[in-house]
């Protein structure tokens, strides 16, 4: 028995998340049908962090264990085979063992492994809406000052508790997460905002969003959001805003595990932008 590791893009515009459901309709359900086809056996896989219906990812990292022997682009060819064309493994790698294990029962795994998790939020900004970008970046048409929103921004970075901006059916044992960095950045007409974080709660990116918006239209001072924060109450924050914008960039990992990952650049968008 091995363990695989795969890097995975997916348009989420087309899926009910991440998670498998009964109706089959999501990634998981999709990505474990094809692996079962590949390998001929069922496949239960684990992914680092799930996203919600309409969520897009640039890279997913997904885990799973098996016997089958295949070279690592055999395991790209042949699974993107019988994968839709909103699905597709950019790489496949079999995690290196640690040369000195930190406990005896080191392993890779996608989501206990993890290190970070990067996501970028795009904002269309225009009067009017754009049919090109209708799932895949939220819109505003109100004009937005990118740089009141950095402001704000930084008054979330660190380590909080961030009840203010969770679900309420977020099943975390903790609200509890650290924040790296948050950038907001404007590219002509699209705006994005790149968040790293050791983890996030349910809805989390998309509620921060929202409440950045509010500053960056004038309706809310960039000291508003640390009042937000330390509230630690939901109904102070600005309603989730919309999946369609949000993409699962980056799981970060050890270098010792050897994923053959790259840097999420957003240069599809930019150059559109």
């Amino acid at each position: 028995m091995k363990r695989i590791a795969l890097g995975l893009q997916y348009d989420g515009s087309h899926w009910q998340g991440w998670q498998t459901q009964r109706h089959g309709q999501t990634v998981q359900d999709t990505l474990e049908t094809a692996l079962a086809k590949f390998c001929q056996a069922p496949v239960a896989t684990t992914c680092a962090g799930r996203t919600d219906s309409g969520v897009h990812a640039l890279e997913q990292v997904v885990h799973f264990d098996t016997t089958v022997e295949r070279e690592t682009g055999s395991w790209r060819r042949g699974v993107n085979a019988f994968l839709p064309p909103s699905i597709a493994l950019r790489w496949a790698a079999e995690p290196m063992v640690p040369m000195v294990p930190i406990q005896p029962d080191d392993a890779f795994h996608a989501r206990f492994r993890a290190i970070s998790r990067t996501y970028h939020y795009l904002i269309y900004n225009h009067p009017t809406r754009s049919p090109l970008w209708v799932g895949r970046a939220g819109w505003v048409f109100r004009p937005l000052d990118a740089e009141r929103m950095q402001e704000a921004a930084q008054n979330l970075v660190g380590t909080h508790d961030f009840s203010a901006f969770r679900a309420a059916e977020c099943q975390a044992k903790s609200p509890v997460r650290t924040m790296h960095s948050i950038d907001i950045k404007r590219h002509r007409e699209l705006i994005v905002v790149t968040l790293r974080a050791n983890a996030f709660l349910h809805h989390m990116v998309r509620n921060l969003v929202g409440s950045l918006v509010l500053v960056g239209v004038g309706k809310q001072s960039p000291s508003w959001v640390a009042e937000v924060l330390a509230s630690r109450q939901r109904k102070h924050a600005a309603p989730t805003f919309s999946p369609d914008g949000l993409y699962l960039a980056k799981i970060d990992y050890d270098a010792r595990w050897g994923l053959p990952q790259t840097d999420a650049v957003p240069t599809f968008w930019t150059v559109c932008s």
